[in-house]
């Protein structure tokens, strides 16, 4: 079936839309780190699962073959990692912190895939890590006023463990297209869910608002998931990744709106030198990948 050139696209703006609010449920939940990984956790494993066994029902024995592979098992360590550090970086920090880190994602792939794939590293990529880690800087030691409370320090280092968790995702499924990415993800959200459970006791399953966890776990993520997903079959992955910063934009946004939580001045300077310096380092990989194709496709012999 043909799709129309801005499919992908639209897929992923809607799949961005999408996951913006978790972070004010997440923020309206009241729930410990713990807590949040638990039902997080859970809900989107076993909706994961579900999705997996419904879609991929036939392969169903192959994929859980390639999911037990040191591939798969490195897969789901990384998404073990992604949700445990993520709902232990929002309820340590302010959210605009772990957002401004979570979101060098692009800049850890490429490095990634220099040590791992061999490829070559641009020169724009060593300059788009500077400004980015001198944004995260300011917005985590710059001024803040006494309104501004959590540990921001805590905040940086559980969003770039995220980043560096799913950019290793990305760069292993590169490597393995055959991984089954819906089990992955699903075992390492349940296995971490899991674990929080056990860790907590159970004793604070019903503690907070569970409600709007639920709604995180259960909708948004699964949804938000599936849709950029799908969408990076149909338009390139620079594509997907410049409005997945759409999130890191519209989440500190939304949490203003819905609990007052404001971001200091150096947390708002910090974040747009971050979220600048990564949309310029996506365009521009962009174009110079449509330079490569064009110079290769001029270069083609023509037949007669």
């Amino acid at each position: 079936m043909t799709r129309h050139p801005m499919f992908g696209i639209l897929l992923a703006l809607f799949g961005a839309l999408a996951i913006s609010p978790d972070t004010l449920l997440m923020r309206w939940s009241e729930m410990s780190g713990a807590q949040m990984v638990m039902w997080r956790g859970l809900l989107m494993g076993g909706a994961m699962w579900l999705i997996s066994i419904v879609v991929r029902r036939r392969h169903l024995k192959h994929d859980l073959k390639a999911l037990a592979s040191g591939a798969g098992l490195a897969l789901v360590a990384c998404h073990f990692s992604n949700m445990t550090l993520f709902a232990v970086g929002i309820a340590a920090a302010p959210v605009s912190i772990v957002l401004f880190s979570v979101s060098t994602v692009p800049v850890f792939a490429a490095l990634l895939s220099r040590l791992i794939l061999r490829e070559t590293t641009h020169w724009s990529t060593w300059l788009a890590i500077a400004a980015v880690l001198s944004g995260i800087g300011l917005a985590v030691f710059g001024p803040a006023p006494p309104s501004v409370g959590g540990n921001p320090i805590l905040g940086a280092l559980a969003g770039l463990g995220v980043a560096l968790s799913l950019s290793t995702t990305f760069v292993t499924i590169r490597r393995n297209p055959h991984l089954p990415i819906l089990l992955a993800v699903g075992s390492g959200a349940g296995l971490a869910g899991l674990a929080a459970l056990i860790w907590t006791g159970g004793s604070a399953v019903t503690g907070g608002q569970v409600w709007a966890i639920a709604l995180a776990g259960g909708v948004v993520l699964p949804v938000s998931f599936m849709s950029l997903s799908f969408a990076s079959r149909y338009t390139s992955a620079s594509n997907v990744s410049l409005l997945m910063l759409l999130e890191t934009i519209l989440g500190p946004i939304w949490v203003w709106w819905g609990t007052g939580e404001a971001p200091s001045r150096a947390m708002l300077i910090g974040g747009a030198i971050v979220i600048g310096s990564l949309a310029l380092y996506l365009w521009h990989a962009g174009h110079r990948r449509q330079s490569v194709l064009r110079r290769s496709q001029s270069a083609a012999p023509e037949h007669l």
